[in-house]
């Protein structure tokens, strides 16, 4: 038969993309439907499959479809054949069994029309969830082979919403039945009944109900689906596939929920349940026996730990050590021990999209079943999506240490909150400084400006030198971090700090970047203090000539004398106070050394710094130009 595309999510190492996968064509794809009573059936649709192309996969998206209301249209054109089925179902099961041996002769070649299967299905899900099992046995040999295995799954998927022993009894008697009648499609039901465990648990959190639910998983799958990469035709057929199989899981649970209410039964499962439960899904591993594969049982694992990281927005503190999680923990630990072997892909997707609760769970099976899962490969994942509680969960409970590599792309990013968070936790004096190393390479001034107080001085005073060289060499075009640096006077000595910054400047290194160099030598080297001394000489000279020989009908001389400085060096001044901090750059240091020494009539030293300075320039300007310390630059 010829192949088909199908979409599928792909996982690697935390990243996700979009292929299509070539499988053999299905000519019977099922759907689900959904009556006016609740009640749920299969149906085969060729011409309509869930996915954009008929194809059979393991992929648990490839082959159901949402739960939906039945059309009216449909109901009220029943076929013959659906009357002879409702006739056929009320026979007693003596009479079935009279039948028994020309329908096993024929069962192969028997197929029902489309609307028969619809019937059989209502029918053969009324039995499951009335816990009919009489009933529901006899319908089986009225099924062709794809009705079995859609038959199959609905017996499956009833596992999680059994309540007593004699349910666990019955349940396994039909699942045994109906592969005894020719029911072979265990991977479609296992990937099926899997996802559909996982949404049961979920959902048994209390924030939030179903509706809401539903909004706010199809919100996270878009999410999901633009960090993929891929193309965005591809995006929104796999997006459309999910989302359907996603609402089909809910009305599912709505509707067992529903059927359980009427019988007077709480919508939470007890333990005992749980237990009840995971023993049936035992059960149908033991039947199904070496038809599943070790792809079968990571397929099935992908499928159970899929929802969990879309629902992760709704889940109670705690969850993953609740009742309401012990299902889905015995689930992912049986298809551990069948031959699931990812384990640490979902453990780092997990970890990706913030879904502590999962990571949670997941550890524990790590642990349980002594496999290995990197820790600090999530942890980074995490901060790089500023997951701050699953971040506290793989520090804490899977005892990550690896903080360098996700505090340096904290720092580059300028995620403060990530930044803090691992300052907080307690970090070693050479990742801060490494931190700020990568802050000031980004010119990331905010994060560079917090971590600069949490590195020691001794460290700085050792690596000076080979911050700002690493900083000049790792940045993308703006100096603006090393600016920072020199400007908060990041040695605590303005001395060594102008030193630091001369020694790069002069350096014959070829391993300084140019562009480093380059703007060290013009602004902070001594000699860009001398140009600056240079410059701020000329200007003096300059303006007095003007103020004494200049033919401007503005008379500079009848001038108040500080509205006359204040044409001077107004713009020094202005310049300083915007270039802020608790050094100024060397030029700037030597025009204002020059011009504190013209109006103070007084040689000033050259080693004061710019606060003194300014202060002499403030005193001879007019009072309205001076702006207040809340308009300068902190420091």
């Amino acid at each position: 038969m010829e192949g088909k595309s199908e979409i599928v999510l792909v996982g690697e190492k935390g990243s996700m993309h979009l292929t299509k996968e070539r499988h053999s064509e299905d000519p019977l794809c099922p759907e689900i439907e959904m009556d006016e009573n609740g009640g749920l059936g299969s149906l085969e649709d060729p011409g309509e499959p869930l996915s954009p192309e008929k194809g059979e996969g393991s992929n648990v998206f490839s082959r159901e479809a949402p739960l939906r209301a039945k059309d009216p249209r449909v109901t009220r054109g029943h076929s013959c054949g659906t009357k002879m089925l409702r006739s056929r179902a009320s026979d007693s099961v003596e009479e079935t069994e009279v039948r028994r041996k020309d329908k096993d002769k024929n069962k192969q070649e028997r197929k029902l029309c489309r609307q028969d299967r619809i019937e059989l299905g209502r029918l053969f899900q009324g039995a499951v969830s009335s816990r009919n099992w009489e009933h529901a046995e006899s319908l089986i040999l009225l099924a062709d082979p794809q009705t079995l295995n859609d038959a199959l799954c609905i017996a499956l998927d009833s596992i999680w919403f059994l309540t007593a022993r004699p349910e666990l009894k019955g349940i396994t008697e039909l699942i045994k039945k109906i592969v005894a009648n020719g029911a072979n499609d265990f991977t479609r039901a296992a990937l099926r009944t899997s996802f559909l465990a996982s949404c049961v648990s979920a959902c048994q959190s209390k924030t939030m109900s179903l509706a809401d639910t539903v909004t706010v998983m199809a919100q996270r799958l878009h999410e999901r689906l633009q960090e993929c990469h891929g193309d965005e035709i591809l995006k929104a057929e796999a997006g459309a596939k999910v989302q359907k199989f996603t609402e089909w899981a809910l009305k599912c649970i709505e509707f067992h929920s529903r059927c359980q209410e009427n019988k007077g039964r709480g919508g939470h499962s007890t333990i005992l349940e749980v237990q009840l439960q995971l023993s049936a899904f035992k059960n149908f591993l033991d039947i199904a026996g070496n038809h599943l594969t070790g792809k079968d049982f990571t397929e099935a694992f992908d499928a159970a730990c899929f929802p969990l990281t879309l629902f992760s927005s709704s889940f109670d503190p705690g969850w993953a050590s609740g009742v309401s999680a012990t299902a889905i923990q015995g689930l992912l630990g049986m298809l551990v021990e069948g031959g699931a072997d990812n384990v640490n892909q979902c453990f780092l997707e997990a970890s990706r999209f913030g879904s502590t609760e999962l990571v949670r769970i997941l550890l524990q099976i790590a642990q349980r079943n002594s496999l290995d899962v990197d820790v600090d490969l999530a942890l980074g994942f995490a901060s790089h999506y500023c997951k701050i509680g699953t971040m506290e969960c793989l520090v804490e409970e899977g005892n990550a240490v690896a903080f360098l590599g996700p505090l340096m792309r904290a720092a580059e990013r300028g995620c403060m909150q990530v930044v803090q968070w691992f300052v907080n936790r307690g970090c070693r004096e050479m990742e801060l400084c490494l931190a700020l190393t990568a802050a000031t390479s980004s010119s990331q001034v905010g994060i560079a400006a917090y971590l600069l107080p949490h590195v020691p001085q001794h460290v700085l005073a050792a690596l000076s030198i080979e911050i700002l060289k690493a900083a000049g060499e790792r940045s993308s075009g703006s100096l603006d971090g090393v600016a920072f640096l020199l400007r908060s006077n990041f040695l605590s000595d303005p001395a060594a700090t102008y030193a630091v910054a001369d020694s790069i400047a002069r350096s014959d290194d070829e391993a300084v970047a140019p562009e480093l160099k380059a703007f060290l030598k013009e602004h902070w080297s001594e000699a860009a203090f001398s140009e600056g001394m240079s410059s701020g000489q000329e200007h003096y000279v300059n303006f007095m000539w003007i103020l004494r020989r200049g033919c401007s009908p503005i008379r500079l001389r009848d001038l108040p004398l500080p509205l006359v400085i204040a044409i001077a060096y107004l713009p020094l001044y202005r310049d300083c106070v915007k270039a802020g901090g608790r050094l100024l750059p060397q030029r700037l240091r030597g025009q204002l050394v020059e011009a504190a020494s013209r109006l103070g009539n007084r040689p000033v030293h050259i080693g004061c710094q710019g606060k003194e300075l300014l202060a002499v320039l403030e005193h001879h300007l007019p009072p309205f130009l001076i702006q207040s310390p809340s308009t300068t630059h902190a420091p």
